[in-house]
């Protein structure tokens, strides 16, 4: 299996940018993951990359090398797929993403179950408000609350989710309630808002009797951690727009406040993207299985009552 690990290590470098990003990826050091490229050179009779102190780049065989290798490796774990699913016995890692709030209170709290019930198994889970390559990242699953970005992947709804905005008392005390979507936009409100680099133009929607209105919010504080946003508003530093199960506890204990509840930002979906293939992993589909059978409990006891 060694040369097999090595083709993992190489696709992943390529992939990756760097032997220290694709070793951490498949939980190697770079002293490993250097070891393992050079026996693949070795073996191969031919340099894959060109080495500087402060770069690596791919030679022109390695371009062509790699676009085999990945071929090779894709058919290797279609046919352990295959045979799994002859198997009551899953094993294998599952590489999963999901936002922040999502991962933390839905999918983590999740895995130790699966892990019980499939000890065979590996969650590898990574988690980011952030947008992710699926592909590119090598990732089996990516979770997400919103609307799905990437029409070349398989797309599992699990639930909808109601979206709020909120502000903490002494916030609304001292700026004052907002009456319309327009206060939001010429008043001296503060909207906290998810940015991070190369993020899509920001804006709220919200549901008005007119139909959706596009509001082009802005705000001084911005941030691409969730929780980072939610902190700030039980601060007292903006009106926030969050999934509601993210602040359901706040809104009950009267930490935050409700602000434009005849104008609601539109609902979104919790749910998950995979890649297209001919024969789904077992550990995959089991795992996508698991959250949605736990996720509609979740969503029926922090719904709107």
């Amino acid at each position: 299996m060694s040369y097999i690990e090595s083709l993992r290590v190489f696709v992943r470098v390529m992939e990756l940018g760097s032997i220290t990003a694709g070793g951490r990826d498949l939980r190697l050091t770079p002293a490993v993951a250097s070891k393992r490229l050079k026996e693949l050179e070795n073996h191969l009779g031919v340099r894959l990359f060109n080495r500087t102190t402060r770069s690596m780049t791919p030679t022109e065989v390695g371009i062509v090398f790699y676009e085999e290798a990945k071929a090779v490796l894709l058919a290797l774990d279609h046919a352990e797929a295959r045979v799994a699913s002859f198997s009551n016995a899953p094993r294998g890692a599952i590489r999963i993403t999901a936002p922040l709030g999502v991962g933390r209170r839905i999918v983590a709290p999740l895995v130790p179950e699966f892990s019980d019930r499939y000890p065979e198994t590996e969650i590898r889970m990574r988690l980011s408000d952030r947008k992710v390559d699926i592909l590119a990242d090598g990732l089996d699953i990516a979770f997400f609350v919103g609307e799905p970005g990437d029409s070349t992947m398989k797309l599992r709804k699990f639930a909808d989710c109601d979206r709020v905005l909120c502000a903490s008392p002494a916030y609304l005390s001292a700026f004052g309630v907002p009456e319309s979507p327009d206060d939001l936009l010429h008043g001296d409100h503060n909207c906290l808002l998810l940015r991070y680099p190369r993020s899509p133009e920001y804006f709220w929607i919200l549901q008005t009797d007119m139909g959706p209105r596009k509001l082009e919010v802005r705000g001084k504080y911005d941030a691409d951690d969730g929780d980072v946003l939610t902190d700030w508003a039980l601060a007292g530093r903006g009106v926030v727009n969050k999934p509601r199960f993210d602040v359901r506890e706040h809104l009950e204990s009267g930490r935050l406040v409700e602000v434009l509840p005849q104008t609601p930002p539109l609902p979104t979906i919790f749910g998950c993207l995979y890649p297209h293939k001919k024969l789904q992993d077992p550990k995959v589909r089991l795992f996508i299985e698991h959250v949605a059978h736990h996720s509609k409990r979740f969503f029926s006891e922090t719904s709107r009552s």
